[in-house]
């Protein structure tokens, strides 16, 4: 007996009641389970219904309303891994072909005896077990090789998407289009096997397109000759190279040339890629990327990397050129109303203006940063802002303020950090302006801070602006003299001062590095 979880299902199709009865027996002792049909018609109607596969169909050829041979073609179109053996007792050559050709695995003659039915069942049972096996097998590794497939596309998916990712994310971080045309020239470089970068202007302004800015991997590449970048600079201003930039220019579409021959370039060049920079459809610049005889040439990949990487920094530059714009607009709209202030006060005039001088000469010999000296630059010229908000009566009074009337002075660092925080710019500016009357003892206004927490860009600007005050002519007051100014300062250390900027401040006046600034008062 055949145990039931390998049991197998056998169709039985024949016209004759007496065949299918005694078969249906047999095969049921031995274990397997059995259908009947009696023509081909009530086979396809089982094989519609059944819910279970069929493991082999025993077939008679004659039988009504269809016969086994459309049986078998019908099977081998349904499933051709279905085993169909041909029972009947009027064997011919015709049918025999027929059989094979509608994929019959065997052709038992009638009377067939139980034992030969047996024998022929249990040899095209596993004959069907291999052949599925098999295409199992290829099935399986279809699958494989689909999922390898799948794998490599994922991988080159992943290692796209970081590259596109990391040419953004340091886009993004850049502030000048000077440092976003040498980023891109650099990581030409560092995403391609590109040995040197160059960015060339080009216009009609000019006859020839000029290198603005380049990246040279030899510099950075010990495995290669340290002399190549030189070798190929000296030559990479040949005709045909500008030529091709102008090319590249006048048709604004990247170029690729895999291998240089017949091309008339340095013959260290093995391959070139020339992308244009466009800015509101208007070609600004070319970036062209070579590798050396020593390298591997450019791939469409690479072509694609460096065209996204121009297009992102083409947006990038504009939205910076833009953004300096704005930036130089409201610059010298916040300096006109300065200058209406110092206007207002002959005696102030150019008072920001020196004072902004001389924070950021105390401000480098401090060891500030670039930075750092920026953001002075601009609160420094902009630290009196607030004073447009003060009432004439008070600002050039020439006698002494009352209580009310100082306490109205002391508005106009909020005065002036309220007219640049209605920007929504210069957050660190805004600061200085707000904090440059703090004392360095906590006694200052308008938050009365103390020591360090006053801005350090603040504490310089206190001393430069302190120190103008007293040494030019006030409504109030003429210059005071010089030795007096310079005392007072000292007296105010740990003050009204920060001592290390008070100490640094006499230091450079001693040196004489603020004359040339308050030459023009003497």
């Amino acid at each position: 007996m055949i145990e039931m979880e390998t049991q197998k299902t056998i169709l039985f199709v024949d016209d004759e009641e007496t065949i299918l009865e005694i078969a249906s027996e047999h095969f049921q002792n031995l274990g397997y389970q059995v259908l009947t049909a009696r023509n081909g018609r009530e086979a396809v109607k089982t094989f519609e219904d059944a819910n279970h596969v069929i493991d082999c169909c025993f077939t008679d050829i004659n039988m009504p309303e269809m016969d086994g041979l459309e049986l078998a073609e019908y099977l081998r179109n349904y499933d051709n891994s279905i085993p169909v053996v041909i029972m009947t007792g009027y064997p011919s050559l015709d049918n025999t072909l027929q059989t094979l050709k509608n994929g019959v695995v065997d052709f038992l003659v009638k009377p067939v005896n139980l034992e030969q039915m047996t024998i022929c069942l249990q040899r095209v049972l596993r004959e069907r077990e291999l052949f599925i096996k098999n295409i199992l097998l290829n099935k399986e590794l279809e699958s494989k090789k689909r999922l390898e497939e799948l794998n490599r596309e994922l991988v080159f998916k992943v290692e796209e998407l970081r590259v596109l990712n990391r040419i953004m994310t340091e886009l993004m971080s850049l502030n000048t289009g000077s440092e976003v045309l040498y980023h891109i020239a650099e990581m030409a470089t560092l995403i391609t096997p590109a040995s040197r970068a160059v960015f060339y202007a080009v216009s009609n302004s000019f006859d020839s397109p000029f290198e603005l800015t380049s990246f040279d991997r030899c510099n950075i590449d010990n495995s290669e000759n340290p002399e190549c970048g030189e070798e190929i600079k000296h030559e990479i201003f040949n005709s045909a190279l500008s030529d091709l930039i102008k090319e590249i220019a006048i048709d604004a579409t990247p170029l690729m040339i895999v291998e240089n021959t017949n091309q008339n370039l340095p013959d260290q060049i093995r391959s070139l890629m020339g992308i244009p920079l466009k800015i509101r459809d208007k070609v600004f610049g070319v970036l062209i990327a070579l590798t050396t005889t020593e390298k591997k040439a450019f791939t469409e990949k690479d072509l694609y990397y460096l065209s996204f990487m121009i297009q992102q920094a083409a947006y990038l530059v504009e939205n910076l050129a833009l953004y300096e714009n704005i930036y130089e607009n409201l610059f010298s709209t916040l300096s006109a109303f300065v200058k209406t202030v110092e206007a207002r006060d002959a005696y102030t005039k150019e008072h920001s203006s020196r004072v902004k001088d001389t924070a950021i000469i105390i401000a480098m010999a401090y060891g500030c940063s670039k930075e750092e000296i920026d953001v002075l630059d601009f609160a420094g010229r902009l630290h009196d802002i607030g004073k447009i908000g003060i009432r004439d009566d008070i600002l050039l009074k020439p006698g002494r303020l009352t209580d009310a009337e100082y306490e109205k002075i002391k508005e106009h660092p909020l005065i002036g950090e309220s007219i640049i925080g209605q920007l929504g710019l210069w957050d660190r500016e805004k600061k200085i302006v707000r904090h440059h009357h703090e004392w360095f003892d906590g006694s200052g206004y308008p938050d009365g801070l103390q020591g360090d927490k006053i801005p350090l860009l603040a504490r310089i600007l206190s001393v430069a602006d302190v120190y103008d005050a007293m040494v030019s002519d006030r409504a109030y007051r003429k210059e005071m003299p010089e030795g007096e100014v310079l005392g007072i300062i000292s007296s105010g250390r740990g003050i009204q001062f920060d001592p290390r900027i008070v100490d640094l401040f006499l230091s450079l006046q001693a040196e004489g590095r603020f004359e040339q600034i308050y030459r023009l008062l003497e």
